[in-house]
């Protein structure tokens, strides 16, 4: 039988999608796929809206929705929940942007102490294993 986008096994699912078979079973397992009914004695088939929603749960976790809020985000997907969606994608941002201010924060402190190691003299200790060794925290550009 042909595969096309309406008559997929699972294995040609996972091609079509760009994803492993065990990712499929994964998602099923978390109700983010579902699993088609197998025919008696059959194998299951997949289509082309199975591709679509995998798609679209690859996406959103390259946005950094975790699987709860990507179930959530398919709850909404007929399009008439926008202000629930923006709620979701509002509280995601603020999410990464308190990532990146910490990010922000430990290159600064990391840059500090690659500084302290660059410039260190003699046989004195590491300044970046003595500050981890002693739980000091490190001194940044916005500490001086």
């Amino acid at each position: 039988m042909e595969n096309t986008l309406e008559n997929l096994t699972i294995g040609a699912f996972a091609r079509a999608a760009g994803v492993g078979i065990e990712a499929i079973r994964f998602y099923q397992r978390k109700g983010l796929l579902p699993e088609p009914a197998r025919p008696r004695g059959g194998i299951r088939r997949y289509g082309a809206a199975d591709v679509g929603r995998l798609q679209f749960v690859k996406t959103a976790q390259r946005l950094g929705f975790s699987l709860d809020e990507i179930g959530e985000l398919l709850r909404l997907e007929d399009g008439t929940h926008c202000a629930e969606a923006r709620a979701l994608a509002e509280h995601k941002l603020k999410d990464v942007r308190e990532k990146l201010a910490d990010l922000a924060r430990m290159e600064t402190a990391l840059s500090g102490l690659v500084r302290a190691c660059r410039s260190r003299k003699a046989n004195v200790s590491c300044p970046l294993i003595a500050s981890l060794q002693e739980g000091k925290k490190p001194r940044g550009k916005d500490d001086d």
